[in-house]
């Protein structure tokens, strides 16, 4: 896996350094909009991936195109630097928050909200442990704040279970997948023991359940399709995590992943071209990665959206667990959070 995202961000790298260097020289000659600028991704680990693709895409058939960065600082650190202006595009995986709602008003940072595939959010474990069916509520009582250095034992959550040390490894509390495990299976977001393994780099927790047998983590389906020869995942409520359970919504921990575009910056040629080529092929490059596409009326919609560069967000400044992502793109979008 490690490999494997190296070698692509090498690849992009050069792609888009040969791209500056075919046109950099010759800028007064190109049409207008064609010129090399820079346009930067930052945000969520879980649509990292996503991103990475479709930067990579982008570079290399795009004429005198964009060099394209993608970063991965977590959803609540890429929402910072977004709100600051200091990025065109961030990677969320959950809808953007009240604070940071306000954070983007205050600097006058207007954002297309867009949805654009679906995730679910998977708990693995090492291959060695023969757990592979949990609860939300086992789930509950493994990650809640009143187990802190209470919870430490597999055999405490289930007595069938193997009598062996509970490593918990998960997201930093910056982290859109933090949020939403929190809120989906403890019942309030942000509400989580701190005595576990914490990143915003789901690379950690791959290496860390891979080198510990009694451990068990979570991250975004796509990191576990890259893994699935490597680590086991876990049915929950008995429904294991799959293309299918996640698109038509019975996998308990299924979920939209975003991303979010600065409307402004939308008036630079390149930045139009590259949300345009996002939204027309996230669908085939979220089934590359690992996500769940969303259907063509949907990436209709999303298109429209970016065209007539329509602002707000649906979700009035809080996550929602379970949504129909029909319903939300039908919902008026607003900038003022709601209670």
């Amino acid at each position: 896996m490690m490999m494997t995202q190296a070698l692509r961000r090498v690849a992009l790298a050069a792609t888009a350094a040969f791209a500056l260097a075919a046109c950099g020289n010759n800028v007064e000659q190109q049409g207008a909009g064609s010129t090399s600028e820079s346009i930067q991704i930052d945000g969520s680990s879980t649509v990292f991936p996503l991103s990475e693709a479709v930067a990579e895409g982008f570079s290399t058939t795009q004429r005198g195109g964009a060099r394209v960065t993608v970063g991965e600082s977590g959803t609540g650190g890429g929402f910072r630097k977004f709100c600051r202006g200091e990025t065109q595009v961030q990677g969320a995986s959950r809808p953007i928050l009240a604070t940071e709602m306000e954070a983007c008003a205050a600097a006058g940072v207007n954002y297309i909200e867009l949805p654009i595939a679906f995730d679910g959010l998977t708990v693995v474990v090492n291959p060695a442990n023969s757990v592979r069916a949990v609860t939300i509520e086992q789930l509950r009582r493994m990650w809640e704040p009143a187990a802190e250095r209470q919870i430490t034992n597999w055999r405490q959550v289930n007595p069938s279970w193997p009598d062996q040390p509970l490593l918990l490894f998960g997201a930093g509390t910056a982290s859109g997948t933090f949020d939403f495990f929190t809120e989906a299976v403890v019942g309030t977001a942000k509400a989580s023991r701190t005595d576990y393994t914490p990143t915003e780099d789901d690379n950690v927790t791959v290496q860390g359940v891979l080198g510990n047998p009694s451990a068990i983590g979570y991250f975004g389906y796509a990191y576990f399709e890259q893994n699935r020869e490597r680590l086991a995942a876990l049915s929950i409520n008995g429904v294991t995590p799959s293309p299918e359970t996640i698109a038509d919504g019975s996998y308990p921990l299924a979920r939209p992943i975003f991303i979010y575009i600065n409307a402004d910056a939308l008036q630079r040629p390149q930045v139009q071209r590259f949300a345009q080529y996002y939204v027309e092929n996230a669908g085939r490059l979220a089934r590359e990665v690992g996500y769940v596409a969303m259907s063509d009326g949907a990436y209709e919609a999303l298109a429209t959206r970016v065209r007539e560069r329509q602002t707000g967000t649906a979700f009035a400044g809080h996550q929602e667990v379970g949504v129909d992502i029909d319903e939300v793109l039908s919902r008026p979008l607003g900038t003022t959070a709601r209670p």
